[in-house]
């Protein structure tokens, strides 16, 4: 059936569309208006704002960490008890069906799981799977792992490390790498407490650097479109920010992605020896093209911090609200889930949640940094429509800012930013630019061919409630919300990539596995035919 939208306001950086305009599809795809105009279903889109569907590059929606905040936490769970109905997390849920359900609502079409373990992959993709409407994806974590560890330590050539990331990515079915507190986490097993950039791990002896910079080479040698996605040392750290800057220096010029550098962006001025140096990180990001970033952006609110940095939980454990918390390791990684409650009359999580807003106000280019809370580290995916409003609007940030501990607005330069987000820029930094980030070139976009993703938005002063409940939101053209509410559940596809690598990785791989655990490595991969149901992957083409 051809449909047109028709006389909406349409945001397409990607075609460089912003103006009143109609969108076409037909088949599940954009397409070209016909000559003579007439569609089969035309829809008045007068006074809204059109997009492609949002795109969210980091969001923990799936996997043992995600399980264990579930079993943890079943006091913030759908109708607990009447009484909590109006909690801060009462509308996030923690089921894959209200993952769907909620992120559908607020124009989503896409979102990523940004740490899969290798060995936790067919659960994690069972879990991504029954999530409704959305296309999903995962980036499989290394940068602890034994076999990882022993290659570099015995000089191996860049070529048997690509391989090994490869066929690691490819035996998950994922999108890229993601690298978190490169040897930390194995540091922590040997009793370490502290992790720098260049430390070394007990028993391998190499450091952070070394680390994140064969995977960083590996990433780019195979083929992967994104980054490698890394997650730093010392993350939460009053100080910490030189370990970013350093971090950035020591990329030497290639591609990587920073993740969630809110919680990097601090330095010790005050009597509290905390406060932001958002503005000195902007500055070196804005300097260095080939970083791309998401914030992590703290929003005040009861939420649990999930993470595979066990050095960073463990420390954290003391501060948890309420007081409990999880933390297990593995092979690699291992977890830890601790509860937070980030309050606006606390002048640490003041100084946090005004970082945040200043790294996406002084970065200047919007498709270098990408929203996201960290979800549900730095608060639930369901605050976005405020973060939306608050990126648009200096008055309100403003009020808010009247409510913070007057000390901590001595130490941020946010009351002295008055730049507002336009549409464009959130759609490049919600749509086209994380498209470009993946290699995606069928979302993100309105151009003829593109998936009909697109999400329509009545236009209002009021942008949080504009972004939470979209007019109309359609997936591969079948409309899935109507005036907020989900009228259609679809199934999306996981989209995954397949970089090339010498296959010789896999049989050195078999017998590592039955030396070291009696089991063939091959178990753990995911193959086409592991989700109950025809074409539930869809591969991403790498780069050549």
């Amino acid at each position: 059936m051809l449909t047109v939208l028709r006389g909406g306001h349409v945001v397409d950086p990607a075609t460089g569309k912003d103006g009143v305009g109609d969108v076409w599809f037909e088949d599940g795809r954009i397409v070209a208006p016909p000559a003579d105009g007439k569609a089969d279903q035309e829809i008045d889109c007068t006074g809204h704002i059109v997009m492609a569907g949002a795109i969210d590059i980091h969001s923990h929606i799936a996997g043992g960490n995600v399980n264990t905040a579930r079993l943890l936490l079943p006091e913030l769970h759908r109708g607990i008890r009447a009484r909590l109905a109006n909690t801060p997390l009462s509308t996030a849920k923690w089921s894959t069906y209200e993952t769907g359900r909620l992120y559908a609502q607020m124009g989503f079409t896409t979102v990523v799981e940004p740490a899969m373990a290798p060995h936790h992959s067919l659960q994690t993709h069972f879990e991504l799977n029954d999530v409704p409407i959305l296309d999903k994806g995962a980036l499989t974590v290394l940068g602890n792992d034994d076999f990882l560890l022993r290659q570099i330590r015995a000089g191996e050539p860049e070529s048997a490390i690509n391989d090994y990331v490869a066929t690691t990515v490819a035996g998950t079915k994922s999108l890229g790498l993601k690298c978190i507190n490169p040897g930390g986490c194995e540091a922590f097993k040997e009793n370490m407490r502290a992790y720098g950039l260049d430390d070394e791990v007990p028993f391998y002896g190499l450091t952070s650097r070394q680390i994140f910079q064969s995977l960083q080479k590996a990433t780019q040698a195979v083929g992967i479109h994104h980054p490698l996605h890394l997650h730093m040392n010392n993350l939460g750290i009053a100080g910490n920010i030189q370990t970013a800057l350093d971090t950035i220096d020591a990329a030497q010029g290639l591609p990587l992605h920073l993740a969630h550098i809110q919680f990097y962006a601090y330095g010790k001025e005050g009597n509290n020896a905390f406060s932001s140096a958002a503005a000195t990180f902007a500055d070196k990001i804005n300097a260095n093209p080939n970083v791309t970033v998401d914030v992590g952006q703290v929003m005040f609110s009861q939420t649990v911090t999930i993470s595979s940095d066990v050095l960073k939980q463990f420390n954290s454990m003391p501060g948890g609200i309420p007081k409990k918390g999880a933390i297990f390791d593995g092979d690699a990684n291992g977890g830890g889930i601790v509860p937070y409650n980030y309050k606006i009359s606390n002048y640490y999580n003041a100084i946090q949640w005004a970082a945040g807003l200043e790294l996406f106000l002084l970065i200047k280019n919007p498709e270098q940094v990408f929203f996201t809370t960290d979800h549900p580290n730095g608060g639930p995916f369901t605050a976005y429509p405020e973060l939306f409003a608050l990126l648009m609007s200096a008055e309100l940030r403003e009020q808010v800012m009247s409510r913070l501990p007057a000390e901590a607005l001595q130490f941020t330069t946010l009351p002295s930013l008055k730049r507002e987000y336009t549409y464009y820029e959130l759609a490049q930094m919600s749509r086209s630019g994380a498209a470009k980030l993946f290699g995606f070139t069928d979302r993100g976009t309105l151009a003829a061919g593109a998936v009909a993703d697109v999400a329509v938005y009545k236009e209002s002063r009021d942008k949080a409630g504009m972004f939470r409940r979209a007019a109309y939101v359609f997936k591969d053209g079948d409309l899935v919300v109507k005036d907020g509410e989900v009228s259609h559940y679809k199934r999306g596809k996981t989209l995954h990539i397949s970089p090339r690598f010498d296959n010789n990785i896999n049989k050195r791989l078999d017998s590592y596995y039955e030396e070291l655990y009696g089991l063939p490595r091959g178990i753990f991969d995911v193959p086409d035919a592991a989700l109950p149901h025809k074409d539930a992957f869809a591969e991403v083409a790498c780069k050549e």
